[in-house]
């Protein structure tokens, strides 16, 4: 129940956290307000970087949601040129997550990583169409070596984003719900799969490991 209210924060929020803390003790010593403001902050930073416990459904018939947000996109693309995908038809899932939403990143189904591609980029608005191509981003080819099925999870930096965070390593094998990394400070992330029916609707939100996006 504690935990719910007050869930463990992920690794990469430690320092920032120390380091607003410390901020804030010294501001108090100054300035009531600024004290208080940045005690504002320190809650944030904390709810920023909070990584609480997630249960999938378990199911390899359904695809969870890889990213905590709202869904700004859903069409049928061409699957990613830097995975050597770009002569193959998915369905790309576009979620936006904002400053606000938790950003540990999560695998949409169980499998095996084929593939890790780190791309260089910009930093433009996330929310928008062509940072799936000129973003900063990092891909994961996840492959069920049992179906045949490739899925495409690409972390995408934003505005304020600068660093994506990955926790996974090639050839690892991971089940559905765990975790691929994480983006730091408000940014985007698509999932690409083979045509399956669609179970979500754009402007809807969405919860990492637990949300339903599609099934077979």
């Amino acid at each position: 129940m504690l935990e719910k209210i007050f869930p463990k924060i992920h690794e990469e929020g430690y320092k920032f956290l120390v380091i607003s803390a410390v901020l804030t003790l010294i501001l108090w010593l100054i300035s009531n307000f600024f004290g208080f403001i940045f005690t504002l902050i320190t809650i944030w930073v904390y709810y920023f970087f909070r990584d609480p416990e997630r249960v999938a459904i378990g199911d390899d018939n359904y695809l969870v949601s890889p990213a905590d947000g709202r869904i700004t996109s859903i069409g049928e693309v061409s699957g990613p040129i830097e995975l050597g995908l770009n002569d193959k038809k998915f369905m790309r899932v576009s979620i936006f997550m904002n400053v606000f939403d938790c950003h540990v990143n999560r695998s949409p189904s169980k499998g095996r990583i084929e593939d890790i591609f780190y791309k260089p980029g910009k930093f433009l608005n996330a929310s928008l169409d062509k940072a799936s191509e000129e973003n900063e981003r990092n891909y994961f080819r996840i492959k069920d070596d049992q179906t045949e099925d490739t899925i495409v999870v690409v972390q995408i930096a934003g505005l304020i984003a600068r660093r994506i965070i990955t926790q996974t390593q090639k050839n690892q094998e991971v089940r559905q719900g765990d975790r691929l990394g994480i983006i730091r400070f408000g940014s985007r992330v698509d999932l690409y799969f083979n045509k399956r029916k669609i179970l979500v609707k754009e402007g809807q939100n969405v919860i990492a490991g637990e949300s339903l996006i599609a099934s077979k």
